[in-house]
């Protein structure tokens, strides 16, 4: 047999998909952070911190370098607990033969989780930590 003849019946290569625009890809990207949300109770735990972190943020008139530590604080562990929440629920579809040997990969994910709100709480701990000094005088 010759090498050009592996295949016993010659296949038209399948028709080119139509690239999805980019607004679908956005409503889509909505879409999947509301389903990561709705279901994790969680998620009004971070969001709490959240509001109390941006609030503070305003009462002690942070610098904007220090709002950007803030928010992108916030940005990684929204985004670790949205990773979390697509692994939980990849997992919840599996049979339980399976769900034993990748059980490691969903403590991973919440371990992911765990060292990310950890990071914000260290930054946070600096900035308003420094923030608070200043306000009760005993740093100058």
């Amino acid at each position: 047999m010759r090498a050009d003849r592996w295949y016993a019946v010659e296949e038209e290569p399948p028709a080119a998909k139509k690239p999805r625009q980019w607004r679908d890809k956005f409503r889509e990207a909505v879409r999947g952070v509301k389903c990561g949300v709705r279901g994790q109770s969680s998620f009004s735990v971070h969001f709490f911190c959240a509001v109390v972190a941006l609030t503070a943020a305003a009462v002690l008139e942070c610098d904007h370098w220090e709002w950007c530590l803030i928010i992108g604080c916030i940005g990684l562990v929204t985004t670790a607990e949205l990773i979390n929440s697509s692994i939980e629920l990849l997992f919840q579809g599996l049979e339980q033969e399976v769900r034993d040997r990748v059980s490691p990969c969903l403590e991973t994910a919440a371990g992911a989780v765990l060292v990310a709100t950890l990071t914000a709480l260290a930054v946070g701990g600096v900035i308003f930590g420094r923030k608070l000094l200043l306000v009760f005088h005993v740093i100058v």
